[in-house]
């Protein structure tokens, strides 16, 4: 697997201690760093403006919680599932997501710059109005999600499922999903200008043209 460009991994210490989500509390601003969460349940968290840097989040269930303008760099999500939960307006920078359940999550106006998705599952996450930079999708499902009006930069979605993604009002030039797999999606002619598919693919898309394809 190689692409055009290079995503920077978090940048986190090995020897990270264990940490409570509530330590975010005892600071005068919600801040959190240098820690390991493991293994529990966060329920209902609302916080709003707070950040998280060099953490990594293992086997976490994150419970209809919701971080507007959030601020994680340099963290990890491993095993993890916060699906439902609310991102939007934040800005994610050096993230890794992995093998993680993301359903419906909401990124809406949110800026991810050096994030991976590897082996997640992401159906229906919500990205509108998102502005991607360096963002990699790897053995990801995404089916049902919403990329409407986003800015992609340097974003690759490499052997993932993106059946019926709404990429409408958004450009693909530049964006390789020659190894995807969909049966439909939600796209115009202008969006894929300059868009990476596979000679199947573009047998598909053709209809989309008005052309008619003899075998």
């Amino acid at each position: 697997m190689s692409f055009s460009f290079q995503i920077t991994s978090p940048k986190i210490p090995t020897n990270l201690k264990k940490a409570n989500f509530q330590d975010i509390f005892y600071d005068e601003e919600p801040y959190l760093t240098n820690g390991m969460i493991a293994d529990t349940v966060i329920d209902h968290e609302e916080v709003e403006r707070f950040i998280i840097s060099k953490v990594m989040f293992k086997n976490v269930t994150f419970i209809n919680c919701t971080f507007k303008k959030i601020d994680l760099t340099d963290v990890i999500f491993e095993n993890c599932d916060l699906s439902n939960s609310n991102l939007s307006e934040g800005i994610i920078h050096r993230v890794a997501f992995k093998n993680c359940k993301l359903l419906g999550l909401n990124f809406t106006e949110a800026n991810l710059g050096n994030v991976s998705f590897k082996n997640c599952i992401a159906n229906l996450c919500n990205f509108p109005e998102v502005r991607f930079k360096q963002v990699l999708f790897d053995n990801t499902s995404l089916q049902g999600a919403n990329y409407y009006d986003c800015l992609l930069n340097k974003v690759a979605f490499h052997e993932s499922d993106l059946n019926d993604v709404d990429f409408s009002q958004t450009s693909l030039k530049g964006v390789d999903i020659s190894t995807c797999k969909f049966k439909r999606l939600q796209v115009t002619p202008e969006s894929l200008n300059g868009c990476e598919v596979s000679s199947e693919q573009a047998i598909g898309f053709a209809s989309l043209l008005g052309l008619k394809v003899k075998y």
